[in-house]
């Protein structure tokens, strides 16, 4: 269905996979569109409570832009494509279920970008991630120099995005950059069972309370608590309101459907 993206769906989950191992799933024009095709169509897909961003091969990830296909762009064209990266790039962040991103090799630039645009990451201790767009006369463009800082705090992000410099998954993990760490045997397990956890509670209620701490962190906390009221009674009026009190009460596992 799509040239650089295989989707793979589980129980209330989705597997979106950049198939493009050979370019280490280097960002084209092509996966670009892909992405936001994709992100769209399971935004309203509701079997799709979540969703798992992964690359193909053991690899990478995703190395970030495909600098073999620039080689033969003009300016012009790569101030489009440009554009066409950053609507991929808000296409995930801005993708109203949980998301997380499971990286399995090199995560280089734009490809680092995706996964920090992602709710959480489970990283593979063999994995390198980075930042390395100073080197090459530009700085990150993915939402890097925003959404990096916003999780490790300003100093630690400057001093990887002002050096280029890769961090393991390991690190990552320690620095608070990924939420888990797993050899990468055992890198999918160890996403399967996040994304587990967090697909037995409520659809309508995980994408509340998404949008309540991805727009709240961004305003004041008197703005941020009306939000989260306006968010809470969203879900008060549900069926999946409902049908968590009758089976809680009934000492049973809930049976939502996101409604």
């Amino acid at each position: 269905m799509w040239e650089t993206i295989e989707v793979t769906k589980r129980e209330h989950y989705a597997i979106v996979t950049l198939n493009r191992p050979d370019a280490l799933n280097a960002l084209s024009t092509q996966m670009a569109k892909d992405i936001i095709a994709v992100m769209d169509e399971l935004s309203k897909d509701i079997d799709v409570w979540a969703v798992v961003l992964s690359g193909a091969g053991e690899r990478a990830f995703c190395v970030g832009a495909d600098l073999k296909e620039r080689k033969s762009m003009t300016k012009d064209e790569m101030i489009r494509q440009r554009e066409l990266f950053c609507d991929a790039f808000e296409a995930v962040v801005r993708f109203p279920k949980p998301i997380v991103a499971m990286v399995n090799g090199f995560a280089m630039g734009g490809g680092f970008e995706f996964a920090l645009c992602c709710d959480m990451i489970v990283a593979a201790e063999e994995a390198f991630l980075g930042l390395p767009e100073v080197g090459l006369g530009i700085i990150p463009g993915g939402g890097g120099t925003q959404n990096l800082p916003r999780i490790i705090g300003k100093n630690k992000a400057k001093e990887l995005i002002y050096t280029g410099r890769k961090i393991s998954g390991q690190t990552a993990f320690e620095w608070g950059i990924a939420n888990k760490v797993a050899p990468r045997g055992q890198l999918m397990e160890a996403t399967a069972d996040l994304i587990r956890e967090i697909t037995k509670n409520a659809p309508l209620a995980l994408q509340q309370a998404k949008r309540c701490v991805d727009l709240g962190v961004e305003v004041d906390l008197t703005a941020g608590m009306a939000l989260e009221a306006e968010a809470y009674n969203r879900c008060l009026y549900s069926k999946d309101r409902d049908e968590g009190l009758k089976a809680f009460n009934e000492k049973r596992k809930p049976n939502y459907q996101g409604r």
